[in-house]
């Protein structure tokens, strides 16, 4: 790659890393600076973007150094930490959106319950269970990639240390391995996919059966901008991991793996806000409350 090219790419890269890292961090903070605090979806919707932080930490930084220097040389054990952030934050996102997507069924189907079922106390222990779960179950990943041997031979045709890739590596037997992990990754994709599909529908039968058009607006203005995040989150992940159009090559996957990796992030707080009245009031509060101070 000539230095001109590499050098505009890195600096492309860099503007999207810092653009996420800066539209995250607004949602994050205006969260916990904010009247939405105290709102469910909101509390889900702070961890999704403190975990999209990390996310996005633990892909774009090797892989501008990657950029940079045109080539690197890792250790194995950076590639397994590395394996293994990547895949606990893409886990706990995909266990946030089903919980949010759970949130928003009660709101909508079941508006006369929601205060009584989703209260705060429940609203943190599903965090909880999302952040501890999502880690265990790709500590269970880990323990088990980590049996294998590697050859001596270690490049990876790959701008980060994915499973595929690092399993493509090994001198072993991987049959048990594919197995475990497919396992797991079932439990972190395919599981809470079926949730968000199935409570998508109950939510849109419900927009449906609701007589008045400003309140069919209503509802549909406060999961929109959900769907809209989930059906890029999961696009991108099937596409990527379940090779939909079948046969994509190395090439198509990388391709696939940037937008799942670098631009879901970027985009999802652009989904939320410009799609959220309520996001945008507490923005324009706190704007003014610092244009007065």
């Amino acid at each position: 790659m000539a230095p001109n090219y590499r050098l505009f790419i890195f600096n492309m890269f860099l503007i999207i890393y810092i653009l996420t890292l800066s539209c995250n961090l607004l949602i994050t903070l205006l969260m916990f600076f904010s009247k939405l605090s105290h709102s469910p979806m909101y509390m889900f919707l702070s961890n999704l973007s403190m975990s999209e932080i990390l996310f996005t930490s633990s892909i774009a930084p090797p892989m501008l150094y990657v950029i940079y220097r045109g080539g690197a040389t890792f250790p194995l054990g950076g590639c397994f930490i590395q394996c293994y952030l990547f895949g606990s934050l893409g886990t706990l996102e995909s266990f946030l959106l089903s919980v949010m997507s759970y949130d928003r069924f009660l709101a909508i189907c079941r508006p006369l319950y929601y205060s009584l079922i989703m209260t705060p106390r429940l609203c943190l222990s599903l965090i909880l269970v999302c952040w501890m779960s999502a880690f265990l179950i790709m500590s269970i990943s880990l323990i088990f990639l980590t049996t294998l041997n590697f050859c001596s031979i270690n490049i990876i045709d790959h701008f980060f240390c994915d499973f595929v890739p690092l399993l493509s590596l090994s001198c072993s037997d991987t049959s048990t391995v594919q197995v475990v992990v497919s396992l797991l990754s079932s439990t972190a994709t395919v599981f809470p996919f079926l949730l968000i599909i199935v409570t998508c529908g109950f939510i849109i039968k419900a927009i449906i059966g609701i007589s008045s058009s400003k309140g069919k607006q209503k509802a549909f203005s406060t999961c929109s901008s959900h769907l809209g995040v989930v059906s890029m989150y999961y696009a991108t992940l099937i596409m990527v991991y379940y090779e939909v159009p079948p046969g994509h090559s190395l090439e198509a996957n990388k391709v696939l793996s940037l937008l799942y990796t670098v631009l879901t992030p970027l985009l999802n707080p652009f989904i939320y806000t410009l799609r959220n009245q309520e996001i945008k009031t507490a923005i324009r509060q706190i704007w003014t409350s610092v244009k007065r101070t």
